[in-house]
């Protein structure tokens, strides 16, 4: 069950990417991250108050630097999805575990655990494959943006990792993160304007916060019902969802070379993942 779960939150992640590519055709960025925020957020909310549950951390410090990086993640990362093919953007955002190991190893001063070192050497050899054969100059930028996404997410993981050391439960973190994603979102669209929307731009801003809604529900039952490891290996099944999705609604096909970097990555992600949970059950 707790596979099926997963699945069906990278299903859904490859699907709100989607929608996010469909929607920045009509609205503004920051309609789009509006509406990826306040779904999840009224929903928590709505759930929270009915169970009453206590909204209001007892600290604020780690949540606020969690929605810097999380809130910074989301806007690069929706920016990229919105000029990039849709599998190169979330491949991208998925490199946030060879951060992780990179800052380890650098916070170690310890270059001896060589998986980790040699994750993250094959999983930016794999960034530098995506990034040379797929992009003509228009699309550097947000490819540059879309790795700081991957970046960004490295930091707001490690805080919610400290987060859950705290004692924090995971619906309040989910919750400080929509919340900070509809606030940052309303008030730049109060600040740019208001794009008026055909019933198609409507449909596919409730399509951004209704999957996001359903993929973030799913995670989290994934991740706190079994196995972190098992998990964390089936989030990378995003990537080949949003590579069927992004072959179906844009003909999409990555050459030979963006194959490999795609493999590339996952695999350097998926064996650093590994080696941190291992390393994090034994105290190391």
């Amino acid at each position: 069950m707790q596979a099926l779960w997963m699945l069906f939150a990278s299903l859904m992640f490859a699907i709100m990417g989607m929608f996010v590519k469909l929607s920045a055709d009509q609205a503004s960025l920051a309609q789009i991250i509006l509406f990826r925020g306040l779904p999840t957020a009224v929903g928590i909310l709505a759930w929270a108050c009915a169970t009453r549950r206590q909204i209001v951390p007892p600290t604020w410090r780690l949540h606020i630097m969690r929605n810097i990086a999380g809130v910074g993640s989301i806007w690069l990362s929706f920016f990229a999805m919105s000029r990039l093919p849709l599998a190169t953007a979330v491949t991208l955002n998925y490199t946030s575990p060879l951060f992780v190991a990179g800052w380890m190893i650098w916070q170690a001063r310890d270059a001896t655990d060589r998986l980790r070192t040699l994750a993250v050497i094959a999983g930016f050899a794999g960034v530098i494959a995506i990034l040379r054969p797929t992009l003509d100059h228009s699309q550097w930028l947000p490819a540059l943006l879309g790795l700081g996404a991957g970046c960004l997410t490295s930091i707001a993981v490690l805080q919610v990792r400290s987060l859950g050391r705290a004692g924090e439960p995971e619906w309040r973190i989910v919750l400080f993160f929509a919340l900070s994603t509809t606030l940052t979102g309303g008030l730049a669209t109060l600040a740019s304007g208001w794009t008026p929307l055909s019933p198609y731009g409507w449909s596919t801003l409730m399509g951004v916060g209704i999957s996001g809604l359903l993929g973030q529900f799913a995670m989290t039952r994934a991740f706190s019902r079994g196995s972190a490891a098992l998990s964390s290996v089936l989030q990378y099944s995003t990537i080949p969802f949003s590579i069927l999705l992004g072959y179906l609604f844009w003909a999409d096909q990555p050459d030979g070379i963006a194959w490999l970097g795609m493999l590339l990555i996952a695999s350097a992600g998926l064996a650093s993942t590994w080696r941190t949970l291992v390393l994090s059950r034994r105290g190391g």
